[in-house]
């Protein structure tokens, strides 16, 4: 089983470069007077929210990988409780609680236990 993300990246910086790319193109189109002023306007202002949507798109993707990576421990624990409990370990929820431990206290390592 892969680990494939289940969409594609889409490159942020090559994004933005465009982005940039087509405003300049639009404001320099602005500077002569045109009739179309208040569309291009529009267009250009349009083009500055995507600056903001890179900026958030690029926080959520950070977000979602420490989810992710959440996620995969507390996996990894669960299934050494289940092992634990299989091997007739005395504490066999030590592993989840551990886990849940650091995620509710991240200033402390894993491993160190209640």
């Amino acid at each position: 089983m892969s680990n494939r993300h289940p969409y594609p990246h889409i490159d942020l910086q090559e994004v933005a470069t465009r982005n940039n790319t087509a405003a300049q193109l639009l404001a320099a189109l602005t500077r002569d007077p045109l009739p179309l002023l208040p569309v291009w306007a529009y267009v250009i202002s349009a083009l500055d929210d995507i600056e903001a949507l890179i900026d958030e798109i690029t926080g959520l993707r950070a977000e979602l990988a420490s989810i992710r990576h959440q996620r995969a421990n507390l996996l990894a624990a669960i299934r050494a409780t289940l092992a634990a409990e299989r091997d007739g370990d005395d504490d066999p929820l030590y592993y989840v609680r551990d886990e849940l431990h650091a995620q509710t206290h991240p200033d402390q390592t894993a491993g160190e236990g209640w």
